[in-house]
């Protein structure tokens, strides 16, 4: 008899990671930086892209993955990926309940906010919400 995961869609709990490289960085550079990604990932909506990686947002403000990444975890305390997924979910969330979007299936919704695949949305709406996108919609479409 096999045993049955307790947490749907594989989810893993995070690993707290201690990096020494995140005290390296100037508190200056680290504020310019955080600004520049929420310009970046929030008000352009680069989350939308579904290649978008943070070695790309570290082409296009011209630094590194490391400062990134301590970036990112410093100050909106998750990773990359989890940051990028919040964005997506909660704009998810608003399709999924206005009625202009009403024609589009779950899985066009996910696509449509940057996942690249069903599971993927599924795993990471699960993740943030504690609930599937179907229950989700249909509690809220039924008001």
């Amino acid at each position: 008899m096999t045993e049955k995961n307790p947490t749907p869609y594989n989810i893993r709990e995070k690993k707290e990671k201690s990096a020494a490289y995140r005290s390296l960085i100037r508190a200056e550079l680290a504020d310019e930086l955080y600004d520049k990604i929420l310009n970046l990932i929030v008000i352009e909506k680069r989350y939308r892209d579904k290649e978008f990686s943070a070695k790309d947002l570290a082409k296009e403000l011209g630094t590194n993955t490391r400062y990134i990444s301590a970036v990112i975890n410093s100050r909106f305390n998750t990773n990359f990926s989890c940051l990028v997924n919040e964005y997506r979910i909660k704009e998810a969330l608003h399709r999924m309940t206005d009625k202009r979007y009403n024609n589009m299936t779950i899985e066009e919704i996910g696509l449509s906010v940057g996942f690249s695949n069903r599971q993927s949305f599924y795993a990471s709406f699960f993740r943030i919400m504690n609930e599937t996108p179907n229950s989700y919609r249909k509690r809220h479409n039924n008001k």
